[in-house]
């Protein structure tokens, strides 16, 4: 297995369906999978086994705040592939992206430039800008956004012997979790060492997002409900942390 696109997933139940028909209309081949997470979602997530092309699903069961970054380890160790591509759902990836991480065999990372974009009901990818404004991107803003720092691809076996993405404040409520900046400041400590290579940032390949939060000008702000509803304003008291942990044990 060549890739594996990670993605963890809270009640977001109608983006995943259109993130299926989007990979559907595809056709990926054999050597790459979409492996989907879900981190809690209620109800739970539907494994759809109609697809034409390689998926799993699993359940972690995990009904914490913000726990996502468990999820992403989790669901990277479960990976089939050389390479792990590492998104959220509100993020989609063209094919032009994933053929250029599955066909990368020199390179241990890629990151990825970013623009507003959104699948339709029918799983039809548009950037017109009347739609964009529809889902509620602010006026003075365009389609350009800055890179996803939690969106990109790396070896999976770089990923998981770096430890993969801090899970310190997994539980406490706190946003944003800031889980990828360790690792960010390992890779980056690697390169400088010419210990691992890096595609050029130049040349980034192109995701997608979702107008939602703070780029339609509420950081907790969800468009059609079609996300989930964690609080991005509001972090755990200690007790509450602790009630939280004790029910995970």
């Amino acid at each position: 297995m060549k890739l594996s696109i990670v993605t963890a997933v809270l009640n977001s139940h109608e983006v995943v369906r259109r993130q299926m028909i989007h990979y559907n209309k595809m056709s990926l081949p054999d050597d790459t999978e979409f492996v989907i997470i879900d981190d809690g979602s209620k109800p739970a997530l539907v494994h759809d086994k109609t697809t034409n092309f390689k998926h799993r699903m699993f359940w972690t069961n995990n009904f914490g705040p913000w726990t996502q970054p468990a999820a992403r380890n989790f669901g990277v160790k479960q990976a089939s592939g050389e390479y792990v591509l590492v998104t959220d759902i509100d993020h989609i990836l063209p094919k032009e992206t994933i053929d250029i991480v599955r066909n990368n065999t020199e390179y241990d990372v890629i990151r990825f430039r970013r623009q507003v974009g959104v699948l339709d009901e029918n799983g039809d990818f548009t950037q017109d800008m009347k739609v964009m404004r529809e889902y509620g991107l602010l006026p003075e803003r365009k389609l350009k956004l800055p890179p996803h720092s939690n969106s990109f691809a790396i070896r999976k076996g770089l990923y998981i012997g770096l430890g993969g993405v801090s899970e310190q404040h997994v539980g406490t409520g706190k946003y944003p979790n800031r889980e990828e900046l360790p690792l960010k400041r390992q890779l980056k400590k690697l390169l400088e060492q010419d210990k691992i290579t890096m595609w050029d940032d130049k040349y980034r390949p192109r995701i997608y997002m979702f107008p939602n939060g703070q780029y339609c000008g509420d950081k907790n702000y969800n468009p059609f409900g079609l996300f989930h509803n964690e609080s991005r304003s509001i972090r755990l008291s200690r007790k509450r942390q602790k009630v939280w942990q004790n029910s995970q044990s």
